[in-house]
């Protein structure tokens, strides 16, 4: 466990809320520590403010280096709790605020950094980020953006504000934090120039990349919710999730990045390997241990070829074949729960696809059924099955 100095409390009596103007919390620099990885052990490491305001109160520069045992000052505030609430200890109305300080807390004391409950000695933890970083997430960590700079991997536009989930989904209340410090890169197939498969129902068009990519989403906001961090590798920038049966075809879909996708397949599908392959490194170097790839597609077989969803895994990749038979018996589960006696008919086996094979992250390749199908259609078409399909996946990965 790693140690931390005593709380330093200025000698004069509390303030309603704050301390003091700039009471922060220290902690003793460890062998081998640099600024990030101290950081890191108080889970601020995330957000580049955190990383700004450490060099600010420590009047550091940002290459300085730490010495080992001497104390320096984290962007962590520190409040009186009035026994009461956190928002009103604390002076906010923010309930999303409130809760994720709470949380970071508890995990806090979980973790063995914290000594003693706050709701016992009475001083509330604050990071810095969850009061003055409002362009960032509150409670899941923050990642490189598409500019390279600190930011969720969704872009949170507030508290909790998820502006790629669409209006009516934007704001993801925090489930749980079982998944914090996870990362997941969810790949829909197409997108851009390429729809994928196609189909005619009645005057509509169903096309792939719409379903699939709305399913992500879903599942994107699932992870997000339980604490994870969540890459949607191909993006549109104004769908959102939606829950019309019939899904606009539309070709405005980019590349994590914000970039135009590739018109031919095979610089188009190593431009999505190469990207997440990147972020899989940086990851591994800030010690990121769980880091998985679901790929989505909607399968186009012959009308009368019903499938169930089936699942792909490259044949060297003993950690893929793991998690897609883990996604596999999520599904499995639930149709014996909800569709008893129907039976699942799908699979998973192991398939030489440029997105397994080229990508350095344990990768699962789902296919949701066949767009061609009458019954598989109503698997895709009903905002509700679609919701299902989500929600299985993310029991899998759970």
């Amino acid at each position: 466990m790693f140690r931390w100095t005593t709380l330093i409390l200025l000698a004069c009596a509390f303030a309603s809320f704050a301390l003091t103007e700039q009471d922060y919390l220290k902690a003793e620099a460890q062998p081998g520590d640099g600024v990030y990885s101290l950081l890191r052990r108080f889970d601020l490491d995330k957000h580049s403010c955190n990383h700004s305001q450490f060099y600010k109160i420590n009047k550091l520069k940002s290459d300085a280096i730490l010495k080992v045992g001497k104390s320096y000052s984290l962007p962590i505030i520190l409040y009186k709790f009035n026994g009461k609430t956190i928002r009103s200890s604390i002076g906010s109305e923010n309930w999303n605020v409130a809760k994720s300080i709470e949380i970071y807390n508890d995990n806090m004391l979980r973790d063995g950094y914290r000594n003693t409950d706050f709701r016992k000695d009475k001083i509330l933890w604050v990071p810095y980020h969850l009061l003055n970083c409002p362009a960032e997430d509150i409670n899941t960590p923050a990642l490189p953006n598409e500019n390279g700079e600190a930011n969720l991997a969704v872009e949170p536009a507030g508290p909790r504000i998820f502006p790629i989930f669409g209006k009516k989904y934007e704001h993801v209340p925090l489930a749980g934090d079982e998944l914090r410090g996870n990362v997941y890169f969810i790949e829909s197939g197409h997108g851009g120039p390429d729809p994928g498969a196609m189909v005619k129902l009645g005057s509509h068009t169903l096309c792939e990349d719409e379903y699939a990519y709305d399913v992500a989403l879903r599942l994107v906001r699932n992870l997000v919710a339980h604490g994870a961090t969540a890459y949607m590798i191909t993006r549109d920038p104004d769908d959102g999730i939606r829950d019309d049966k019939y899904l606009k075809c539309d070709s405005d879909e980019v590349v994590w990045g914000n970039k135009p996708i590739k018109v031919r397949q095979k610089p188009r599908l190593f431009q999505r390997s190469d990207v997440i392959n990147e972020l899989y490194d940086k990851h591994e170097k800030q010690g990121v241990t769980v880091q998985k790839l679901i790929i989505i597609h909607v399968d186009s077989r012959a009308r009368g070829n019903q499938t169930d969803l089936y699942f792909y895994y490259h044949p060297d990749d003993p950690q893929g074949k793991k998690l897609a038979t883990e996604l596999y018996k999520s599904v499995e589960a639930n149709y014996k729960k909800y569709r008893n006696g129907r039976g699942y008919d799908g699979s998973v086996t192991s398939r030489d696809l440029h997105m397994l094979r080229e990508s350095k992250v344990p990768s699962a390749y789902v296919e949701l059924g066949n767009i061609k199908h009458p019954q598989d259609q109503q698997r895709l078409i009903i905002a509700s099955n679609r919701q299902l399909l989500a929600d299985w996946l993310f029991e899998g990965l759970k």
